[in-house]
């Protein structure tokens, strides 16, 4: 359906966090597939490109110069002011997509006010695609008709239901491989779409549940505006509503209790 956004107490945080993603585009696309790209390893032994240094930067000039009270909290340069009201930032989410050339990364732009995402952005310009929300405005996605609102799907069983679990060794390492076995068993379709990617989907409808381990607050905090604006549920894999217990359990909120009851149904039972 196409409507128009709602006026919110975030709307101008909401129109600024949009202008940080057109400054991020600007910087990664270019990058993309680049046969110069600068890739480096990281202390944890995960990548890191010259285009995560200078999207994330570009990223925070504009932030120091028009929210110079805010703190940030970026995957690249740490954390850095009040985390009162925190833009929590993950300039390409998908690296190791981005540095093999799959098209399946974007730019995760949040405001957390005392923890809380309160308003979200992911850009994935590779794809042509963007979304976004704040809380009370609705989850929005653009169209050629203009903004199309998001909404997630009312699948109701688990014969319907589709899934992204990310990645298995994700599972396995945080030992919970037996449940994702559960959960591939009793859907419809099983899929590992990947990082922010998955959670979009499940704001459009097309998914019933993605979840995942070993994330950081730069890795969800996007997301979990745009899928609950859109009527789903984002939890950790416990059920917790926080975006620092490193692991999700997103749904479209119909079925999230039931996920949640068969992750952590023992083999026994």
């Amino acid at each position: 359906m196409t409507d128009s956004p709602a006026a919110t107490p975030f709307s101008s945080d909401l129109e600024l966090a949009l202008r940080l993603a057109d400054a991020a585009d600007t910087q990664s696309l270019p990058r993309f597939d680049a046969t110069d790209l600068k890739i480096s390893t990281k202390a944890d032994k995960s990548h890191v490109t010259d285009a995560d240094l200078a999207t994330e930067n570009a990223i925070r000039v504009i932030l120091h110069e028009e929210r110079p009270a805010d703190g940030i909290l970026g995957e690249e340069y740490g954390t850095e002011g009040d985390a009162h009201r925190q833009w929590i930032i993950d300039p390409i989410d998908g690296t190791a997509n981005f540095l093999r050339g799959v098209p399946l990364w974007g730019t995760m732009i949040s405001l957390a006010v005392n923890g809380i995402p309160q308003v979200g952005v992911v850009s994935m310009p590779a794809l042509g695609r963007r979304w976004w929300a704040c809380t009370g405005g609705g989850s929005w996605t653009a169209s050629p008709d203009g903004p199309q609102r998001l909404q997630t799907s009312t699948v109701d069983s688990f014969a319907e239901a589709s899934v992204s679990f990310q990645s298995i060794t994700q599972w396995a390492d945080a030992g919970h491989l037996p449940a994702l076995l559960r959960i591939a068993n009793a859907v419809w379709r099983d899929r590992a779409y990947g990082d922010v990617f998955a959670y979009m989907l499940l704001a459009e409808g097309r998914l019933e549940m993605v979840a995942e381990f070993d994330v950081k607050e730069y890795d969800i905090a996007a997301a979990v505006p745009i899928i609950r604006e859109a009527g789903g549920t984002f939890t950790s894999f416990d059920g917790v509503e926080s975006i620092s217990a490193r692991s999700t359990l997103a749904s479209n909120s119909i079925l999230h209790e039931a996920f949640l009851a068969l992750a952590h149904t023992s083999a026994q039972d």
